[in-house]
Formats: structure tokens, C-alpha cells, sequence
């Protein structure tokens, strides 16, 4: 899988969870600073979503989705829980092998692929 589909599906991913922050903040005028809701936010709709559908709104709308490693079914919601923790670890998500899995991914024993 690409570097360049996985990053537009995080950046909208995040960018998402932003503006509904803003919106429920009062807008970006009022979203200086580092708000940890945003973080959270996105934890918990790259958790949700990847657990009930296999993939991030991000990652839905560009045409990817997790799957198992091993058998290509679908991942568990410990797989996607330890997928999820990983990845917003940030340097865990960019770091890949010969595969193109990042480590978020092998610790979790899922692959990205195009749905």
C-alpha cells in the first residue's frame, strides 16, 4: 500500500475530528492552542469505525480497509484497540516494512489494503 492514500485518509481522518471540535467549541477562532479533544475524538472514530467496519472514515472514502494479516478476514476489536493505540503514536504509523505494514500494524497483526 501506498504512503501517499494512507496519508490523505489520516490527514481527513484528523481534519474531520477538527471541525467537529471547532463546531462544538465555537468555532476555529476558538481552537488555539492544543486540545486534547481532538485527540481523542480521533482515537475513538479510527477505534469505532475500524472495529464495526474495517475502516476509518478516512480510509473508507479512499478505498481502503483493514483487514487480518494472516487470512485477509476481519480484524478483532483487540486487534483493532492495539491497531488504533499504535497509530496515534504517530511514529509507529511511518515506520514500514519490506510488506509496506508500519508497526501499528505487525504488533496488531493487520494490513492495509484497497477495498
Amino acid at each position: 500500500m501506498r504512503f501517499g492514500r494512507r496519508l490523505v485518509a489520516i490527514t481527513l481522518d484528523w481534519l474531520a475530528c477538527y471541525a467537529i471540535v471547532a463546531a462544538l467549541s465555537g468555532g476555529v477562532g476558538q481552537m488555539s492552542g492544543f486540545k486534547p479533544e481532538i485527540f481523542f475524538l480521533f482515537f475513538g472514530e479510527v477505534l469505532i469505525l475500524t472495529t464495526l467496519s474495517g475502516a476509518s472514515l478516512g480510509q473508507r472514502i479512499f478505498g481502503l480497509r483493514v483487514v487480518s494479516f494472516v487470512d485477509g478476514g476481519p480484524i478483532s476489536p483487540m486487534q483493532a484497540f492495539i491497531r488504533t493505540f499504535f497509530l496515534v503514536l504517530v511514529f509507529t504509523a511511518v515506520t514500514y516494512d519490506d510488506n509496506g505494514r508500519g508497526i501499528h500494524e505487525r504488533l496488531s497483526g493487520t494490513i492495509l489494503v484497497r477495498a
